[in-house]
């Protein structure tokens, strides 16, 4: 996804929800969710998929009239679920955070209903046959990264972090593939992405840098709901925090992990890729999946938000803490009896 999709956006007169319905036509919720081919259909994975196969949230709505719908996206899911989220076509979304801000940034204004864990990591690659061992060691040379996306923030913080500046080395925006197929013909001296496992088994590059121990450091993916129309259905909004919620607790428990990661497997991805994606020792795994609203979380977002900034992905100034609900997250754990389960950090003023 560039730029230009990224801060594409629906015109004003289509950001509300259609919530009005024929009289006793049952009401609908939908919530998009990212989807890959499966025997010809389109399947959902993670969180979702746990949501989907348990029923708890399709009983519980049906109860009240409500039919659940799944909006399964695959391609472009930022610019795709911000559409969607902007003519009112779905209600919650489980994407990443810099579409979402950009979004809220344009007037549509959505918030996070769950966070999903401590986020996912992010790799820089070499070619197997380089000497480099550090971003120091490709200072002056190209980097292939994709602008705009999310994981950008993160080389930008690795740049921070080694005390240089993006002008130290010569960015080359390119998408995953494309990225790969330049760091295996040379094109590229580095290649920075999520999940580096599956080029390095492949022998295309070798990971030199990856975010694991550095909660601060990783892509994070929420899942969303409008704003307007969870302040409208505070009950339903509810209902959806802790059908997530519950699905994230089973994943929390150690006897789950196996299936976990066997869910991991369903799009392809090998098993040992899968495995060693999930293992951090400096991560417990059940804390892999809080859904608490800490400081990581706050601190996060304050950063994406700068970052959209600073990279004129918008225009004004946007609060983070705007973008933050942590009501249904609260209740869900007090009803499911979970208020003690994970411990969070304490939230810092901005």
């Amino acid at each position: 996804m560039d730029r230009r999709s990224l801060l594409k956006l629906a015109p004003a007169a289509a950001l509300l929800p259609g919530l009005a319905r024929a009289q006793g036509e049952p009401r609908v919720l939908r919530i998009a969710v990212t989807a890959f081919a499966e025997n010809g259909k389109a399947s959902l994975s993670g969180t979702p998929y746990r949501v989907q196969q348990e029923g708890w949230l399709a009983r519980e709505l049906a109860r009240r009239g409500v039919v659940l719908e799944w909006f399964p996206v695959t391609g472009d899911t930022g610019a795709t679920m911000n559409e969607a989220f902007a003519s009112g076509r779905i209600q919650f979304a489980a994407y990443g955070d810099l579409p979402s801000v950009i979004l809220n940034a344009g007037g549509v204004r959505t918030q996070v209903v769950v966070p999903a864990g401590r986020g996912a990591d992010l790799f820089l690659l070499v070619p197997p046959n380089s000497s480099a061992r550090s971003l120091l060691d490709l200072k002056g040379k190209r980097i292939s990264v994709h602008r705009g996306r999310p994981w950008e923030l993160g080389l930008l913080h690795l740049i921070e972090d080694n005390r240089l500046t993006p002008r130290d080395f010569k960015l080359v925006n390119m998408d995953i593939k494309p990225g790969a197929s330049a760091l295996a013909t040379g094109a590229v001296d580095g290649l920075f992405q999520l999940n580096g496992y599956p080029l390095e088994d492949k022998g295309i590059g070798k990971i030199i840098w990856t975010s694991k121990g550095q909660p601060d450091r990783k892509m994070r993916a929420e899942l969303w709901g409008l704003r307007d129309y969870t302040r409208a259905n505070p009950e339903l909004a509810e209902l959806v925090a802790t059908a997530w919620v519950k699905a994230q607790y089973w994943a929390a428990q150690e006897e789950n992990r196996n299936l976990v990661i066997r869910d991991g497997t369903r799009n392809g991805t090998p098993e040992s890729v899968i495995r060693r994606s999930y293992d951090d020792p400096t991560l417990p795994w059940k804390d892999r999946w809080t859904p608490l609203y800490d400081e990581v979380v706050f601190r996060h977002y304050r950063r994406v938000v700068a970052f959209a900034r600073n990279q004129k992905l918008i225009r004004q100034a946007l609060p983070a803490e705007e973008l933050l609900e942590p009501r249904f997250v609260n209740a869900a754990l007090k009803n499911l009896g979970l208020a003690q389960y994970w411990s969070a950090s304490p939230v810092k003023p901005s």
